[in-house]
């Protein structure tokens, strides 16, 4: 039985047929079932000309925003997904699909068999959430990720391998804006407390940069988008939550790359 997404959930799409009130979709990570976008749904403006934003073939990423299972219906949304939700999901699809690829890689190396095919993949993704994060996990701590795990001999040791080779840990990097602005007698020292009360609780490197007054560039750089993203809210309210105490004026907003 094909699976259902989640209500809120992000999916990859791929435009099969469209129709002047909406397009017909199918969902790539669900065995091609089939979904609806509503003109309505499309853009946050009216819009005149369907085909002004969408085409046949097209990949795309959307929210679910409305599941009806006992009627197999799957309502979509373009509207709804922000350019970081957008982002996030692309870096994720892009990163399992270079998981199965390593994986086939250690299969064929270890000249594996169907039974411990899904005996690794089951063991690893219960241990550590996805493919690609057991891969990672062999990678940066070798042999000891496998502590604890069945799993084939020779295929253990041609993921290790595979792993240490083509595994190269790259940085996501995120940024936004916040401008402030204090009307008090020490206006200065008040903006350098807000500015000093950055903080996050992710593992995330973090830098305000000075644009000239009233703004300040936060720039988060973690292992990945996720955490990047989690460190920049955290730094953004932890600034509001100071300038608020302090009186001050402070918007903040992010920079979509």
């Amino acid at each position: 039985m094909i699976q259902m997404p989640e209500r809120d959930e992000l999916v990859l799409a791929t435009v099969r047929k469209i129709m002047p009130y909406g397009a017909f979709c199918t969902l790539d990570e669900y065995q091609g079932r089939e979904a609806f976008i509503h003109i309505s749904e499309v853009a946050p403006r009216w819009i005149k000309n369907i085909h002004e934003f969408l085409h046949e073939g097209q990949k795309l990423v959307a929210k679910v925003h409305n599941l009806i299972p006992e009627k197999n219906q799957i309502d979509l949304s373009l509207k709804r997904v922000t350019e970081s939700e957008k982002k996030l999901k692309i870096e994720d699809s892009r990163r399992e699909r270079r998981a199965e690829k390593l994986f086939e890689v250690s299969l064929k190396i270890a000249k594996s068999t169907k039974n411990e095919q899904l005996e690794a993949r089951a063991v690893l993704t219960e241990k550590y959430g996805s493919l690609i994060d057991a891969i990672e996990a062999l990678s940066e701590k070798g042999e000891q990720a496998l502590e604890g795990i069945k799993i084939e001999k020779g295929l253990g040791k041609a993921l290790l391998e595979v792993a240490a080779k083509n595994i190269k840990k790259t940085k996501a990097e995120v940024n936004g804006i916040i401008s402030l602005t204090s009307y008090s007698a020490d206006g200065v020292g008040a903006i350098q407390k807000i500015v000093s009360s950055a903080k996050t609780r992710q593992k995330a490197k973090m830098d305000i940069l000075y644009l000239g007054a009233p703004k300040y560039q936060v720039r988060v750089i973690a292992d990945d988008f996720k955490t990047a993203e989690k460190a920049l809210d955290e730094t953004a309210e932890a600034m509001l939550e100071s300038a608020k105490k302090l009186k001050a004026d402070a918007e903040f907003s992010k920079i979509e790359n």
